[in-house]
Order: structure tokens, then sequence, then C-alpha cells
């Protein structure tokens, strides 16, 4: 069984940021190292992370660019049609993968149960070593004045440095206010 991602995205000042991990582990193997694990979408104006299968969640993610089209970018309808359609069609409810997806308003993380979730601090994070970020990115927002693409980095590296499925590799995009 596949492993290894870990994505943490942090609102914070004004600003949005989403990062991932590079690491893709297979059993104990570290099959590899440098993985893109996070990506622009709709018109460079959404990001998102994914963990899970990576065939699963590319599909998803096509799901969402489309409904994000259907949308005229809006992240809120986008995303409930996605959950709609991914708890009910047979074939969706089968793929094992979670999205985090963030706007410059908006932050969620998407899951096959029809889970829509938002946090009420603007930190959200999912895959293997999430927790680990979720709390380092969480004393870093209070107890420092790094921005939130700083936060997301260094919380990333902290995981990296406690969860055995999450690496240094990291990749950290943002989005400013409009």
């Amino acid at each position: 069984m596949f492993h290894g991602t870990t994505i943490l995205s942090v609102r914070h000042n004004g600003k949005v940021a989403l990062g991932g991990d590079g690491q893709v582990t297979l059993d104990n193997a570290i099959v590899k190292q440098n993985a893109k694990k996070i990506r622009r979408i709709y018109k460079d104006r959404v990001l998102l992370g994914f963990s899970g299968a990576v065939a699963d969640a590319m599909a998803l993610y096509e799901k969402l660019e489309n409904n994000l089209d259907k949308y005229n970018g809006n992240l809120v309808n986008a995303t409930v049609e996605l959950a709609k359609e991914w708890r009910s069609d047979r074939v969706l409810r089968r793929l094992e993968a979670m999205l985090a997806v963030a706007d410059r308003d908006h932050s969620y993380v998407i899951s096959g149960s029809g889970d829509i979730i938002s946090a009420d601090d603007g930190i959200l994070a999912i895959g293997s070593g999430g927790n680990f970020a979720l709390a380092a990115a969480k004393v870093l927002v209070r107890h420092s004045t790094l921005t939130a693409p700083e936060i997301v980095r260094e919380a990333l590296k902290i995981a990296s440095e406690i969860c055995i499925y999450t690496n240094d590799q990291i990749l950290v995009e943002e989005l400013g206010p409009a």
C-alpha cells in the first residue's frame, strides 16, 4: 500500500498558503522523494493538495476543476457539488483520496464520505503527517511573526522530522488578497 503525503493549508494575515512534501512510500520503502502533490487550478485562483491514491485524486481534481468552470470559480458551490457526486456515484464512492482546497476566501478538506470541512482557525491538514503539521502550524501561527507560506514550510519541515511518511522536499504555493 502506498503512503506518504502531508498537505497543509494555512490562512493567516490576509494570505493563504498550501504546501506538501514530496515523499511516496510503498510498504516500508521510499519509492519517490519529489512527488508534486499540490497544484494551482482554475486560472491559478485555487490551490489544491491531495492525499491517497494518486489516480483517484487526479480524477477528483479534474471533477473539481470542471465544477469550478461550471460555477464560474465559486469554490463553495464547486466543492459541495463534488462532495455530493463523490458520495452518491457508485464508481466515485470507491475512490480513496482526500483533497485540500483553498481560494482567497475559503479553505476546505473534502472526503469521499461527503464531508466538507473548514477550519475555524484557517489551518487544515491531510495525509499521513497531517496531524504533526497541523499541530506545528497552530503553534507557529500563535507564537511567531512568520507569514502564511513560511508557517506552512516550517510546519511541514517539523512534520518531516517526526513522520516516517513525510520528507523535507517541500513545495508551497500561496494566494494573496484580491
